[in-house]
């Protein structure tokens, strides 16, 4: 398992995630205890769900990465999409009820005070610092490895930001102008982003465990390198399904009928081999049928 490079990424990705989401949490516990600041207590609710979020991104990875067995020939891989819908529907929810709450603040009367000031900005840039360097760690591994664990929760912390730069600025314009809504209204569009992100990446998870086929320009790539083999007089049935960050291939290749079974086998190996090079997350099975005359 730890010799998979796309595997190491990954984990790497997930052991980040959690590993940040529970400094923010205690960081953040204790800059509650200290301000009392309700702004803190929101911020702090959001960490800790992050954290819930990460450890069943970071076990849906170790599961994934099972090798198959007899009740799952074509490995475990689908439990990232399980975990990304399930992260989706999570993330949209959180957005809906940021929203929610935002207007809920903005429409109030009588907005609660902020105090405490100080204390609570410097525990909000902390904790910007810390997530812009996970998203970006994150958002490196997900192009590499095509992880929509990984994305979604990469989705998830950068949907943390927005309200926590609006918290910075509330707090300082409370402390300054005797302002205390402008957090509302970068929460208001933290929450419309947070939607539309999680329907994106829930989209991606639902067609996967839909067997939706893999992306265009990846198929048409594998059919240019078939095309372009030496002996391969043609290729048919190119099908292709996604599971979590893998893409199965199934490709039925025309070879010469007088050539001999290891001359056969040597040819369907050495294009086997160069589409792994080209599209490492690929499993690739290839079928020898003779060329029509």
């Amino acid at each position: 398992m730890a010799k998979n490079p796309t595997l190491r990424l990954n984990l790497s990705a997930g052991l980040a995630s959690v590993s940040v989401a529970t400094v923010l949490v205690l960081v953040k516990l204790w800059a509650l205890s200290a301000t009392g600041a309700l702004s803190i207590a929101a911020s702090l609710a959001d960490s800790a769900m992050d954290l819930m979020v990460s450890v069943a991104g970071l076990a849906a990875m170790i599961y994934a990465a099972r090798p198959p067995d007899e009740d799952h020939a074509f490995g475990h891989s689908s439990a990232e999409d399980l975990v990304a819908l399930g992260q989706s529907i999570f993330i949209a929810v959180s957005g809906i009820v940021i929203g929610w709450a935002a207007a809920a603040r903005l429409l109030s009367d009588a907005p609660e005070p902020l105090e405490a000031q100080a204390e609570g900005i410097a525990v909000m840039t902390f904790s910007i610092v810390l997530t812009v360097g996970l998203v970006l760690w994150q958002r490196r591994v997900a192009r590499r490895t095509r992880s929509r664990v990984v994305a979604a929760d990469s989705l998830h912390y950068l949907g943390d930001l927005l309200p926590n730069i609006g918290a910075i600025l509330a707090l300082w314009a409370s402390a300054r102008f005797g302002l205390g809504q402008i957090d509302s209204v970068v929460a208001l569009a933290a929450g419309a982003g947070m939607v539309l992100g999680a329907t994106r990446i829930g989209k991606g998870a639902w067609d996967a465990l839909m067997d939706r086929a893999a992306d265009p320009e990846l198929v048409a790539g594998i059919g240019e390198l078939a095309r372009a083999w030496p002996e391969v007089r043609g290729f048919h049935d190119l099908k292709t399904r996604t599971a979590g960050s893998r893409v199965f291939v199934h490709l039925h290749i025309e070879l010469d009928g007088d050539l001999t079974l290891r001359e056969a086998h040597d040819i369907g190996a050495g294009l086997r081999r160069t589409i792994l090079l080209a599209y490492p997350q690929c499993d690739v099975i290839i079928h020898k049928d003779v060329a029509r005359v």
